[in-house]
C-alpha cells in the first residue's frame, strides 16, 4: 500500500521540492500552505505521516502538532529554521516524532520519514500475525521461522531482516533502509554487515544459496523477498 504524506509549509519552493522528492520515492502527497488548513486536512483524511513547518500563517506548526497529537497517533515531523536545543525539545515534547532544521536535504528527510514508518510498523499490535510466503512461515510473536514445515534457526538480527522483507514482499529495500529498520536508529552501519546477514539467511532458506530465488538481490538497489 502506498504511504500518504501531508506536507504543510508556506514556502512554496520548499513545498514543491518536498512534494517532488516524496512522489519520486513512491509516496502519495498532499500539500497545504497554512496551519489551519493543514490541521483540517490531517483530521479529515488518514495520513501515514504529517510534515509541518513550525512557522506558518493562521496557525503555527507547533500548535498544529499539539492539537493533532491530542487526537491522532499519526507520525509528525517538524521543520524549522531554529536549531537550538530548546526548540528541539519543545517540538518533541509537543508530540513530534522528529525535528529537522532548515536547510536540509530532501533525500535525508525522505529517509527519516521511512525510518519512522518502519518503526511504527514494528510497533503495531497486528504485526504479531503470522506471515506465509509460499512454504516459508514467519511467526513474529514467537520469533520463529519454518521452512516446509520444519523450524530453522535464525539469529535475532536475521529474524528482524527477514520479517521486514516478509511484511513487504516484492518491495526493494536498500541496505541503509534495512539497517535503520533493524537497529531503529539514525546510525547506519557498514552495508557489508547487511550483506553478511543476507548471505547467512540465504544459506538457511534457499535451496541453492548461490542462485537465490526467494531472497533476491536487485543490483544497485538492495534486496527483496519473493514467495516461491
Amino acid at each position: 500500500m502506498t504511504a500518504r504524506v501531508l506536507i504543510a509549509d508556506d514556502e512554496t519552493d520548499i513545498t514543491e521540492s518536498l512534494a517532488y522528492a516524496f512522489r519520486s520515492a513512491g509516496f502519495e502527497v498532499d500539500c497545504e500552505v497554512d496551519g489551519e488548513a493543514a490541521l483540517e486536512a490531517a483530521l479529515r483524511r488518514e495520513y501515514d505521516v504529517v510534515v509541518l513547518d513550525v512557522v506558518m500563517p493562521r496557525l503555527a506548526g507547533t500548535e498544529v502538532c499539539r492539537r493533532l497529537r491530542a487526537r491522532s497517533p499519526v507520525p509528525i515531523v517538524l521543520l524549522s529554521a531554529r536549531d537550538g536545543e530548546i526548540d528541539r525539545i519543545v517540538g518533541l515534547e509537543l508530540g513530534a516524532d522528529d525535528y529537522v532544521t532548515k536547510p536540509f536535504s530532501t533525500a535525508e528527510l525522505v529517509s527519516r520519514v521511512r525510518a519512522i514508518l518502519r518503526r511504527r510498523e514494528f510497533d503495531r499490535p497486528e504485526s504479531a500475525a503470522k506471515i506465509e510466503l509460499g512454504d516459508l512461515l514467519i511467526d513474529p510473536g514467537a520469533q520463529r521461522v519454518h521452512l516446509r514445515g520444519a523450524e530453522i534457526f535464525v539469529t535475532p538480527t536475521e529474524f528482524k531482516i527477514l520479517l521486514l522483507l516478509a511484511r513487504h514482499p516484492g518491495r526493494v529495500f536498500s541496505r541503509t533502509e534495512i539497517l535503520q529498520a533493524v537497529w531503529q536508529t539514525s546510525f547506519v552501519a557498514d552495508g557489508r554487515s547487511c550483506d553478511g546477514h543476507v548471505y547467512n539467511l540465504r544459506a538457511k532458506i534457499e535451496e541453492e544459496p548461490k542462485h537465490p530465488r526467494r531472497l533476491v538481490t536487485v543490483p544497485g538497489a538492495g534486496y527483496k523477498l519473493l514467495s516461491v
